[in-house]
């Protein structure tokens, strides 16, 4: 029988219950053993409702039981790096939710507590593991539309809490910090290299003082342009526009998308037309399974700590460039 990573959910947030704890459940190598609130009640009521053999009254107190493997961390953006790293103190592996921090020197911080005591840590972009995405990559590095030339993202939605901790700057809320990561994160991910120049343009708040809307503008050392806008007070989308010298790519959706989703890739080759179709799949039991199989072989993950600080310092580009 393989080995299950015991997992330990650091809060109570929707995230956690809505998409990864049933995602941990449903993957060959993981089980939810524990969450952890700032109150005893609101743990243990949280996991009695979603039926969670441990609760504990403190986030210290999770992280020091020996019985947790791993921990998946979906804190405020503000409180990412502070706790991710109480857990490399205690030696134990986070998967932590996107963005990874307040800004990249929080995130190299983070990433460098863990790299020092060889404990794992990965950022939790789900949309990375969906065969969707592994096919896009391999469209654009083979070279199938040419050279890439430009990437065009939105992800957007219209915010249905003023209460919502996304508009609380003090929390590092944001369009940007998000939404638009995800639009920062593909282009990187599919242009293979690190933007040189950012433009920006954001609404913010008045009430909020963040990013309620912002348009950026990534320029890569190869020449190819990525263009997107991110906000919480627009109609949705959520696609990626992917143009080379001889073809184009377009998919919707492409960040998030029901498990039970069988997605299109539409593709044009000069004059040819091609529909791609790609299975169903739940990305956020692909992202777990990946960080678990990673601990229980001695393996890096997929995606190296590291590229949640390079996805930090294009956001910081990108905010410096907004505000001028």
């Amino acid at each position: 029988m393989t080995r299950k990573i015991r997992w330990g959910i650091l809060s109570t947030a929707r995230i956690g219950r809505n998409s990864v704890i049933p995602a941990i459940r449903q993957s060959g190598n993981g089980e939810v053993v524990a969450v952890a609130s700032r109150s005893l009640d609101r743990a243990q009521a949280f996991a009695n409702e979603v039926n969670i053999p441990k609760a504990y009254g403190s986030y210290e107190a999770m992280i020091a039981d020996p019985d947790i493997d791993a921990i998946y961390n979906p804190l405020p953006n503000s409180e990412h790096a502070a706790w991710s790293i109480r857990c490399a103190e205690a030696g134990k592996p986070v998967l932590c939710e996107k963005p990874f921090a307040s800004d990249a020197p929080e995130a190299q911080q983070m990433t460098d507590a863990f790299t020092a005591r060889g404990v794992l840590l990965a950022e939790a972009f789900m949309y990375r593991f969906h065969p969707q995405t592994v096919r896009l990559i391999e469209l654009v590095r083979s070279g199938t539309i040419g050279m890439l030339t430009t990437i065009t993202s939105a992800f957007t939605f219209t915010i249905r809490n003023e209460q919502d901790i996304r508009l609380d700057r003090a929390l590092a809320g944001g369009a940007l910090m998000d939404v638009g990561c995800y639009c920062v994160n593909i282009s990187r991910l599919l242009a293979g290299e690190e933007p040189a120049r950012a433009q920006a343009i954001a609404r913010w708040g008045e009430a909020s003082d963040v990013d309620e809307t912002l348009a950026g503008v990534l320029e890569f050392p190869s020449g190819a342009v990525a263009h997107f806008d991110c906000g919480f007070r627009t109609f949705r989308t959520n696609f990626c526009d992917i143009r080379g010298t001889t073809g184009r790519i377009f998919v919707e959706p492409v960040f998030n998308m029901e498990p039970t989703f069988e997605p299109v890739i539409r593709l044009w080759r000069g004059e040819e037309y091609e529909e791609i179709r790609v299975p169903a799949a739940n990305h956020y039991t692909l992202m777990v399974e990946d960080f678990a199989s990673a601990l229980l072989n001695s393996r890096p993950p997929r995606y190296p700590a590291q590229d949640g600080v390079n996805t930090m310092r294009a956001i910081d580009m990108l905010y410096a460039a907004a505000r001028g």
